[in-house]
Parts: C-alpha cells; structure tokens; sequence
C-alpha cells in the first residue's frame, strides 16, 4: 500500500479545503494508494499578534509546507491559491489548479448592515492592505483596523464588538457553509478580489510524474489560464499577499481579459487598468507594464518602505 501524504494548514478552512481534493482524488486513485491527510503550523498561523504586511506575508502560509514537500514528510500540498508567492521553491510546481469558487470578498458585520449602510467612523476588519484601501477609497470615513485568527476566530471578534464588519473572501465562507451570515457580495468594481482568489492551488514534486498524472482529476484548465495571467502580473511587481496588488481575470473562448490595481493603503492613491489577450502570462506582464508606467512601481516603493518602517 503507498500512502501519498497530503500536507495542509491546521485551521479548520485549510481542512476543508484539503479534504475536498482529497475527495477529488479518490475517484482516481490505483487500489494500491492510501491518502493520508498531515497537519503542518506555518509561520502565518504562529504570528497572531502582528499585521501580515509586518511579518512579510509574501509565502507566510506555505514556506513550511514547501519545505515538508522537499524533505519528503508529505508528497502534496493543497494551498489557498492567494496565498502563493509570485516565486515557487525550485523543485516544485503546481500539480493542479482546483476549479474557482466565487472570487469576491464579502462583508459581514454585527448588525446586518451594508458597506454602504456602515456608520461613519464604523470599524471594519481586515488583515489585507488591499482590502483595507479599496474600503477607504470607497468610504473615507470608515475605520480600518487589523483582524488576524481563524474564521472562527474573527468571527467571535466581530460578536464581541471589537469590530462592526469584517471583509472575508467568499469563497472561504462558502466551504465553512456560512453563507447565511453574508449580508453583501461586493462587486469587483468596489473590491477587485486577491490574485487567485477562490482557487486552491495543488503543489507537488516537479519530478513526482505518478502524482501529477492523478492530480489532472482536479485540475481545471480554465482556472488555470485565468490565475496564469494573475499570477503573472503578481509576479512582475514582486509581490505577495501582504501587498496593495488586486488581480481577477476571466476567460471566454480563448481570450483572457485581466483587471490589475495597484493601490496605497489609505485608500486615497489607487492605480487600475485591464487588458485582454490570448496569452495569460503576456497579458499579466504588459498589464503590470501599463500600471508601472502610471506610477505603481513607485508606489509600491513607497508602500514597501511604509511597512519596513
């Protein structure tokens, strides 16, 4: 009996999350294989206290498993697809890109209350830099203040009144099955969602070809030219998830249309643009090299220098 030991965050969504792959699998898998699912505590989910951006977000939630991967302690890794660098380790790749959930973020606050409906001076929960100056471009009079834990875990933070709503991804809400405590999907034009956002990323050995051959049973080719041209945008302004970057591509026919936005934290400088193409990586780098010409770089240096202050 081979067992294929599939490695995961501890938090009760990156459970979920892995074990609907794991389901996926099964259908596939040779008699002779055995799934065996392996808890791994990343560096993210030890800092608590400590806002994503100061702890240098960029691979927070995947560099331990990484490493089990290369050390052999697991043979898979099921990731947050919004939670991988711009750069993978050498010596692995993405086995599989999962179909994508619903891409927008979400709001749930205490009261049953809208963005839009929020008190001035309302304190809306957030950990990300770009969730935080998309709600403040959107309404300057709110409060921004950092959430950081589990679902659960922010949850129990909004009912005790430390906050009056939280901005969660809705894809996150959708495999916990809370999606009767939603009271607003907002749009891509108010949100422009995380690069990957609702997609889960499936990595493995770059030289493991029996897994790869089995994980073509998760793998979805739409998603993935989608996250190609996200991620390639991403990668061209050196990013990661600690960052002001937001990037949603959609594919119809062969033709991949790309929103990127480059903003300031205070919400009060943000930079947009989108572009269409047929192929995802060019469309992510010419994008990129759109924005830089309108100023991101420099604002991202700026933004970059603000955190390590």
């Amino acid at each position: 009996m081979r067992q294929v030991r599939v490695g995961t965050r501890r938090s009760e969504l990156a459970v979920t999350q892995t074990e609907w792959v794991m389901n996926q699998m099964e259908e596939k898998l040779p008699d002779s294989w055995e799934l065996i699912k392996e808890t791994i505590v990343t560096r993210g989910d030890q800092i608590l206290n400590v806002t994503l951006s100061k702890v240098g977000g960029k691979g927070l939630f995947v560099k331990e498993i990484e490493q089990a991967l290369l050390d052999g302690r697991i043979d898979l890794a099921v990731h947050s697809m919004k939670d991988m660098p711009g750069e993978m380790s050498a010596g692995l790749m993405m086995g599989a890109v999962s179909i994508r959930e619903d891409p927008r973020d979400c709001l749930i606050s205490r009261t049953g209350a809208t963005l839009d409906q929020l008190p001035e001076q309302a304190v809306v929960g957030t950990s990300s830099l770009r969730r935080q100056a998309q709600v403040l471009a959107y309404r300057p009079d709110l409060q921004v203040k950092p959430v950081r834990g589990n679902l659960n875990t922010r949850w129990q933070k909004l009912m005790d009144g430390q906050f009056d709503a939280l901005v969660l991804a809705s894809a996150g809400i959708a495999r916990m099955g809370w999606q009767d405590r939603v009271d607003q999907y907002l749009s891509e034009d108010v949100m422009l969602p995380a690069v990957g956002q609702g997609a889960l990323a499936v990595q493995c050995r770059s030289d493991d070809h029996e897994i790869l051959k089995i994980l073509k049973s998760v793998h979805h080719e739409q998603t993935a030219a989608a996250i190609q041209a996200e991620r390639s945008f991403l990668h061209a302004f050196e990013g990661g998830c600690h960052l002001p970057i937001a990037g949603y591509a959609t594919v119809t026919d062969d033709q991949i249309h790309l929103r990127g936005l480059v903003a300031h934290p205070d919400g009060k400088r943000i930079i947009k643009g989108e572009l269409s193409g047929s192929n995802g990586e060019e469309v992510g780098r010419l994008l990129a090299e759109e924005l830089t010409k309108q100023g991101a770089g420099d604002l991202l240096k700026e933004v970059r220098k603000g955190i390590e202050s």
